[in-house]
């Protein structure tokens, strides 16, 4: 638990923001259609990325030992930056207009979200460099770490995906994601801390 919270909490953390991802999936959620291929396709895609940071890393990490406390600096150093980052969000007036769209084919929601998912370099840095390193920091729990954060792309894209009419309206007002970044940003500024402090 002590390894797959934080894992939970960190993969929410970097998933829930207005992205084209989000978007894309709160817009074809709207329509009703191919929701669940939506979700699928983000879910299993987030949960591959991130065994393959682990399980890459985890393997490179025990040839080089040094480079644990390597990749413990850089999370502290981007869990830092992104709670910076949420922290000016927060004082910001942002909200995602979903607006109702028609929905396209299943083949071209497919690629294009396949494209959004595989495409973005972010998406790499978050999963595979990120999540994955820092869950490498937790040694022989790296993996329920990992479990934690796949567990929370699952919630996020499951909400957004069968609760868009809801999740929308709230999201159609600034006020939801000044809350939101100001939580987000507590999250990433203690996560940062207890890399920082952990003895590993």
């Amino acid at each position: 638990m002590f390894a797959f919270l934080p894992g939970f909490l960190t993969g929410l953390s970097l998933i829930i923001a207005i992205g084209a991802q989000n978007a894309f999936v709160i817009r074809q959620a709207l329509t009703k259609k191919h929701v669940f291929i939506v979700v699928a396709i983000c879910s299993v895609a987030d949960a591959a990325l991130i065994a393959l940071g682990i399980g890459g890393l985890g393997a490179i990490i025990k040839g080089l030992p040094w480079l644990i406390e390597v990749i413990r600096w850089f999370g502290v150093a981007y869990l830092t930056w992104f709670g910076i980052k949420s922290a000016i969000n927060a004082t910001k007036n942002q909200a995602l207009d979903a607006g109702v769209v028609e929905s396209k084919p299943a083949g071209k929601v497919v690629a294009t979200l396949l494209a959004m998912t595989f495409l973005n370099p972010h998406v790499y840095l978050d999963t595979v460099i990120f999540v994955g390193g820092v869950a490498n920091t937790f040694g022989e729990n790296r993996w329920f770490f990992g479990f934690g954060a796949m567990l929370a792309s699952l919630v996020w894209f499951t909400t957004i995906g069968y609760g868009a009419r809801a999740a929308s309206r709230f999201m159609s007002k600034p006020v939801f994601w000044k809350v939101l970044d100001g939580i987000i940003a507590a999250i990433m500024f203690t996560l940062a801390i207890t890399l920082a402090t952990f003895k590993f």
